[in-house]
């Protein structure tokens, strides 16, 4: 292969993708002393962790949103407190607006839970307990297997003594334990939260968790281990605790980019990979859009895997199986994305806000003329979902229709938090909205149905809160075609791949290559369709730096 630009110099290791898994892996090995180069086709790095402007004066997170998966591990290897990441606490964790009159809250205070459990039921109240403790013990264990890539079940001996080492670990557990350890990983999470719950209103709650990014109906095996990954993580030190990164989710990409940086890494934006070049079996480099060749040692890439060998590797390369696996590879989690810029808070009906006066003058204070005041609610994740049955016709719907009509949502306004986000006395709002299907079906596109769909979402929201709609300024949507154009989201996937069963674990992304070492020699993989999968936890880019820096 030929180039009419001159060959540059030659990297240990060219990062593709400059997400967060990408920078990450690249921190890492340029802290090692190799020579690192990422390339990032977008004029931003971050990948879906980022902040946009969206409306003069209004930024949020323009995908992911939230925090609490972000390794505790990274944060300090890498210093990001140092680089400029700060996170704070959510007041409240969760508020469900149920109706007109209702609503179920989870407080951080455990008194004051252990009465919101009982507004519905006493019996719910007193078995919330065991449920937590229950699922923080499998949380630990879930923990304790993130940090290593898992053996490869078609590995060699290294493989064999580690995968024996975890049996026998496992088998030293009490056998509560290891059975819950199982049901967690391959059952419901209707099935678990029937065993400690009475009340829809409390079950769906925490099926919530168990559907989040997963387009499927919360009655669907697997979905228990969804809910399980969205419990592992911490925010300051404290587990299971959710919270905002001033200055949006970008913060977390600069200052990683930032880390790697400082540690020797180059990183290039605007710089799109047309190919990896394989001379005689091996990753030796990329050529870009432009024609330049790069030579690298090894090549990791940070983006899906179902792109990478559809588009940057050559059939030539790959053997026939791992080919038809990798096209296999099940993708796609139903998500709608929002931003919106708003003129003031929603007033929920079942919680309605204290009215301040819109000025200073006292013969302005009418009730036409009062804003919302900012109560520790709209802090919280404010999710549209009030039963279990809402959350299965929600799947229901999109599985016949395409998209549905009653969306479950999840709306956090991270400017009640952080005012660097919006003009004073304004706000922005983050919608995470299920279940859309990326395929659409009957000749229709998501570029014709897109704004029908974002209006049915602020329908859905103004019925709980009648001043939404009109105090929407500007609006950012990003259904899940624009999530894969924009984001390199497969099928708009937020976790780069399913996480069922068969795609986990030593299984993902498929069985013999859990260790990030493709079957192309010298390219790995770095990026979330590698363990332990999906949300900003930075955890693939940490492994697969280790495992190249010793290859290496």
């Amino acid at each position: 292969m030929k180039s009419n630009t001159a060959l540059s110099q030659t990297y240990d290791v060219v990062v593709v993708g400059g997400g967060h898994n990408g920078l990450t892996c690249a921190a890492y090995l340029a802290g090692q002393g190799k020579s690192v180069l990422v390339l990032e086709r977008r004029d931003i790095v971050g990948g879906a962790a980022v902040t946009e402007e969206f409306h003069p004066g209004f930024r949020n997170s323009s995908a992911s949103y939230t925090v609490s998966l972000l390794s505790p591990k990274v944060i300090k290897d890498l210093d990001l407190h140092r680089h400029g990441l700060q996170v704070v606490e959510r007041e409240m964790a969760n508020f469900f607006p149920i109706n007109d009159q209702q609503y179920f809250c989870f407080s951080r205070d455990p008194d004051r839970q252990r009465t919101e459990f009982a507004k519905f039921s006493a019996r719910d109240a007193a078995a919330a307990e065991a449920y937590h403790r229950d699922l923080e013990m499998v949380a630990d264990e879930l923990r304790s297997l993130l940090h290593k890539a898992p053996p490869n079940t078609a590995g060699g001996l290294t493989d064999l003594v580690r995968a024996a080492s975890l049996a026998w670990k496992n088998l030293r557990k009490p056998v509560e334990a290891q059975r819950l350890l199982l049901d967690m990983a391959t059952a419901s999470c209707m099935d678990i939260l029937d065993r400690y719950f009475e009340h829809p209103v409390i079950k769906a709650a925490y099926a919530f968790d168990g559907i989040v990014g997963a387009y499927t109906s919360p009655y669907a095996l697997g979905t228990g281990y969804v809910l399980l990954h969205h419990c592992f993580g911490e925010t300051n030190g404290k587990k299971g605790v959710w919270g905002h990164a001033i200055g949006g989710m970008g913060a977390i990409s600069d200052a990683m980019s930032n880390a790697a940086r400082e540690a020797g890494a180059e990183i290039r934006v605007g710089a799109s990979v047309k190919e990896i070049i394989i001379s005689d079996g091996v990753a030796s480099g990329v050529i870009l859009d432009s024609g330049e060749h790069i030579n690298a040692k090894a090549v990791a890439a940070g983006i899906n895997p179902k792109f990478l060998f559809r588009d940057l590797v050559d059939d030539q390369h790959v053997p026939d199986d791992f080919r038809k696996r990798i096209k296999g590879f099940k993708c796609g989690s139903g998500t709608f994305r929002m931003n919106v810029a708003l003129s003031e808070l929603p007033d929920f009906k079942c919680l309605p806000s204290a009215c301040l006066p819109s000025a200073c003058l006292p013969s302005a204070c009418l009730p036409s003329a009062c804003l919302p005041s900012i109560g520790e609610h709209h802090s919280a994740g404010i999710i549209i979902g009030p039963n279990p049955e809402y959350l299965d016709n929600a799947y229901l719907e999109a599985r016949t229709q395409g998209w549905s009509k009653n969306p479950i949502i999840e709306m956090l306004i991270p400017s009640t938090l952080d005012d660097s986000l919006a003009p004073k006395g304004q706000h922005v709002a983050s919608l995470f909205c299920q279940h859309f299907a990326y395929d659409l079906g009957e000749g229709r596109s998501w570029d014709g149905e897109r704004e029908k769909a974002a209006d049915a979402i602020i329908e859905t929201v103004t019925k709980y809160a009648p001043n939404f709609r009109s105090s929407i300024i500007a609006r950012q949507i990003h259904s899940p075609l624009d999530l894969e154009r924009k984001f390199g989201l497969p099928e708009g996937d937020i976790f780069h791949g399913q996480l069922t069963p068969n795609q986990l674990f030593s299984a993902r992304p498929v069985l013999g290559h859990a260790d990030h070492r493709m079957p192309i020699k010298c390219l790995y993989l770095c990026g979330s369709g590698a363990h332990p999968g999906g949300g900003v936890t930075g955890i693939p880019g940490h492994n697969a730096a280790h495992i190249i820096a010793k290859d290496l």
